[in-house]
């Protein structure tokens, strides 16, 4: 076709009823204009965000698969939805009659997405993306493995801003400022500490560095806002060098309260879409970028005048050592949190009809005890209820097709956090709902032991997470059983569920463990069609003194939530394990018993009591 000829086409199409059939079709027709035999979507925006704004949802709207994580390919007679594991019975039921074909990844015998081109294309086709939408590394990557087979990466135009004509804008909402009173330190004060940290690379030629991260800038500025899912984001980029602030956000986004707040701070404001004309016009600076959270047409925006240098962002290592307010606010966050688990648990365990509760309902009671909490700004991430073997599958979301009846025996995983302006939380139990197999009892009680061994270990300074991984793991390990997912993130101050730049997982991360940061303690064991055990607790890394070759560390736990004893194989925990506990759960009343009513302290001293 044509470009006369694809505009009328596409003029054609009655857009919001759309089929997938249609939609690709659609897609395909920009093909020629834009020299391309294929075209790549990744479920990503940006920013390279966890959670995605409906503007960037283009997968999902192509393909009909919803889940949250996947790529789909789209030649001029095939497509393919490469996806995970979490999602390969939903995505075969999503795109059936769409001719989008299921590749699982990680499976044996699936293609890559580059052989998959391989087989489709010939040596001197171009492929296609929204450069925009991929990170540096994953733009490069994806060159690297095309060009071995003369296959060309070109960047074009977002053709979803043609075909898809109800696309959600991008969002509008305002920004408000994080008080100091939660916040710690002032802009003056963050800015400062990253000049710092970038000027120590290379003082010979004025530096800026160029922010892309979403949770980086909202804590660099003091801001927060209601842009993504489940985190108080805002859609902006920044730019600092040395003299100079710039914030590049659509205008309706910042009330005047807001303006003046930024002024009055040094900080320059420009339109969101600016961003690219103002890195084209810099000239003979040196411009640092992380390239795993810059998108592949950014970076291709900064002039040829300047030299670019690829570096782990600074803000996210000063991110992740919490000041002291930050501390104290996220203790009160824990406080707060630990009130609604106490009342939930006592609901559930009390007063709920369990034959009349469903995974869904129990998710509603959840959210509406925590919306009842002062300061309170949504849930952290998508709560998981997984009764029985719905416990196995890691990231289960209830839904109106899958949502299962409670029954009085099993295991019911909780996985939960919320927003709070104070802190973000998140926190796992599985609970007894009724009679429970020996199996399940001692998964239960292995996993308990791994998560006490870490919270009770002394490590010196300069400790990576990957050392310490262990610990969590090694009761399971002697059954021949595992699991794959991380043991510890890190976590936002009012900010990101998951929060670098360290982590407790197998893999190596070089990034060290270092007082005032927080990271997650929650080892687990899924076993497909039967059941899941995790336990799930915030630590803070605190000093533990000095010893011998140096300084030592230790976690302090901050979540405060009992954790069922009834479960529990006592004669496989070691006495330091079972003190642990004890201890542990002398603290949790103590903290929480005077927020609480007296049928929930006498239900939280039951819960508490030692083993």
């Amino acid at each position: 076709m044509d470009k006369v000829t694809i505009n009328t086409y596409l003029c054609s199409l009655n857009f919001t009823n759309m089929t997938v059939k249609e939609r690709i079709t659609a897609l395909r027709a920009t093909f020629k204009q834009n020299k391309i035999k294929a075209f790549i979507i990744p479920s990503t925006d940006p920013h390279m965000s966890e959670y995605v704004a409906p503007h960037w949802e283009a997968r999902k709207w192509i393909s009909g698969f919803t889940g949250s994580a996947g790529t789909v390919v789209i030649t001029e007679n095939e497509a393919g939805l490469w996806t995970d594991s979490r999602y390969f019975l939903q995505a075969a039921e999503q795109l059936q009659g769409t001719d989008i074909e299921l590749y699982k990844e990680k499976i044996a015998g699936t293609p890559t997405i580059a052989d998959f081109l391989k087989s489709k294309l010939i040596a001197g086709d171009t492929v296609g993306i929204d450069g925009q939408v991929f990170s540096v590394i994953e733009a490069r990557t994806l060159q690297e493995e095309l060009s071995t087979y003369g296959i060309l990466l070109k960047t074009i135009a977002d053709p979803f801003d043609s075909i898809w004509k109800d696309r959600p804008l991008i969002p509008q909402n305002p920004v408000f400022i994080h008080e100091l009173q939660y916040a710690g330190k002032t802009i003056a004060e963050k800015i400062s500490a990253i000049r710092e940290q970038y000027e120590q690379l290379d003082n010979r030629k004025e530096t800026a560095i160029l922010v892309s991260a979403l949770d980086e800038i909202a804590w660099t500025l003091n801001l927060r806002g209601n842009d993504v899912h489940c985190s108080p984001l805002f859609i902006s980029y920044l730019l600092i060098t040395k003299s100079e602030v710039h914030l590049f956000i659509m205008p309706e986004k910042i009330p005047e309260t807001v303006k003046i707040y930024l002024e009055e701070a040094g900080v320059q404001l420009h339109g969101y879409q600016e961003i690219i004309p103002f890195l084209q016009q810099l000239n003979n600076i040196k411009v640092l970028l992380n390239p795993s959270q810059t998108n592949y047409a950014t970076l291709n925006a900064i002039s040829a005048e300047c030299d670019i240098e690829e570096i782990l962002s600074p803000i996210a290592l000063l991110k992740a050592i919490k000041n002291e307010v930050e501390i104290n606010n996220l203790h009160h966050a824990m406080v707060k949190d630990g009130v609604v688990m106490v009342k939930f648990l006592k609901w559930l365990d009390q007063d709920a009809n369990i034959h009349h509760e469903t995974e869904m309902s129990i998710e509603h009671k959840l959210h509406a005890l925590r919306a009842a909490q002062p300061n309170f700004f949504g849930e952290s991430f998508d709560t998981i209820v997984g009764y029985g073997a719905h416990g196995a599958i890691i990231h289960y979301k209830a839904t109106p097709e899958t949502d299962m009846v409670l029954e009085p025996k099993g295991f019911l995983l909780l996985d939960s956090g919320a927003q709070y302006f104070e802190g973000t939380t998140d926190i796992t139990r599985t609970i007894p709902l009724g009679a429970l197999t020996q199996e399940e009892k001692e998964d239960y009680t292995l996993i308990l032991k791994g998560h006490i061994d870490l919270a009770m270990a002394v490590f010196p300074e300069r400790t990576r997470g990957n050392q310490l991984d262990i610990l969590a793991r090694q009761h399971i390990l002697k059954r021949h059983m595992n699991y794959l997912h991380g043991t510890g993130h890190g976590i936002g101050s009012f900010l990101n569920t998951h929060e670098g730049p360290h982590s407790i997982r197998m893999e190596d991360n070089p990034v060290t463990l270092q007082a005032g940061m927080v990271v997650t303690d929650e080892p687990g064991v899924y076993k497909a069609g039967s059941h899941g055990t995790r336990t799930e607790n915030i630590l803070l890394i605190v000093p533990s003194g000095e010893g011998m070759f140096g300084n030592y560390l230790k976690f302090e736990t901050i979540t405060l939530c009992p954790i069922d004893k009834r479960p529990i194989i006592k004669e496989l925990l070691s006495e330091e394990e079972i003190n642990w506990l004890n201890l542990y759960h002398q603290r949790v009343y103590d903290l929480l018993a005077p927020q609480l009513d007296y049928d929930e302290r006498y239900w939280l001293a039951n819960a508490t009591a030692p083993l």
